[in-house]
């Protein structure tokens, strides 16, 4: 079954991410099928924990091929990203050929059976009969030479090794890039891609998110994780929760036995979502009461007053 026959249309597009756990608004639907079908790269861009990783892993479940996966760092080059001669190997190739007092040629010590394949050579090399999702993660945090390195890549499916020549792609991959927008990005780079910036979900769609993604989770808990988790961004946090800490808040909550949040719950799983010391005082200086639930907060604080008044 080829990917035309997959994905014919957006509309199935959708479908099948959402049987795949994924729920996609219809913009990014569009920008993901267009990555399929042109074929061209897609850069998607948004806070941390907004979906952007899960869009390509979901994206090769659907399409029942491998997900390839180049996490990126500062100081990322070539050797980690395409490939690299097994060292250690030609050493012990060299003292073998030494010891049997055989002539070992360059051509043969820079041969496959000395090459190591890394993710960008394995989404090249991929055979088929569909073609590898590439995931190029969180690419802001490489440098510009490495950025420049991609070029080639991206433009045509292909790259060059001094010591092999030229690698074509035979099913060009299907290339998603992600971003948390550390830095901006080379005009050159974009160019070549397809772009969307994902949001955070309202509500309703947080919900619907982690209830897919967390099927055993009852509604009740997964509404009022999802609210806390938008009440959470509201405060001036460091680092605001996104859907994947909301995710992780409900898997916590259902290891512990909470099948609603109160402050205590709150207390309990705090770390699930907010990362940093300063940000779990910023949520407690708000009140742990109001992020687990700003009603019943609100009705305490009433009676509270009237407590203090009758006193």
């Amino acid at each position: 079954m080829t990917v035309d026959d997959l994905v014919p249309d957006i509309g199935t597009l959708t479908a099948r991410l959402a049987d795949a756990g994924y729920l996609s608004d219809p913009s990014l639907a569009a920008a993901l099928f267009c990555a399929v079908r042109l074929p061209q790269p897609l850069l998607l861009e948004g806070e941390a924990g907004v979906g952007k990783t899960q869009a390509a892993k979901s994206l090769a479940e659907l399409l029942d091929t491998p997900l390839l996966r180049l996490q990126c760092f500062e100081g990322i080059d070539a050797a980690e990203a395409l490939y690299e001669w097994n060292y250690p190997r030609q050493l012990l190739g060299i003292r073998l050929a030494e010891a049997q007092g055989a002539d070992l040629v360059e051509e043969t010590l820079f041969g496959e059976k000395y090459l190591v394949r890394r993710p960008l050579m394995q989404a090249l090399e991929h055979p088929g009969p569909r073609p590898a999702v590439l995931l190029i993660d969180e690419v802001d945090r490489a440098d510009e030479e490495f950025e420049a390195f991609l070029f080639e890549l991206l433009a045509e499916s292909t790259v060059t090794i001094p010591e092999l020549g030229t690698i074509r792609a035979t099913h060009p991959p299907i290339v998603i890039l992600t971003s948390n927008r550390t830095r901006d990005l080379h005009d050159a780079l974009k160019r070549r891609c397809l772009y969307h910036w994902i949001e955070y979900p309202p509500l309703a769609q947080a919900i619907a998110i982690v209830r897919a993604r967390v099927p055993e989770a009852s509604e009740m808990l997964a509404t009022q994780v999802a609210g806390a988790v938008q009440r959470l961004r509201s405060l001036d946090v460091q680092k605001p929760p996104g859907v994947a800490e909301a995710i992780d808040w409900v898997h916590a909550a259902q290891l512990l036995g909470i099948e609603e949040l109160d402050e205590a719950a709150v207390e309990l799983t705090l770390g699930s979502v907010l990362k940093y010391r300063e940000d779990h005082d910023v949520a407690r200086a708000a009140s742990l009461r109001w992020i687990a639930d700003p009603v019943r907060a609100a009705k305490q604080s009433v009676d509270d007053l009237r407590a203090a008044a009758e006193g």
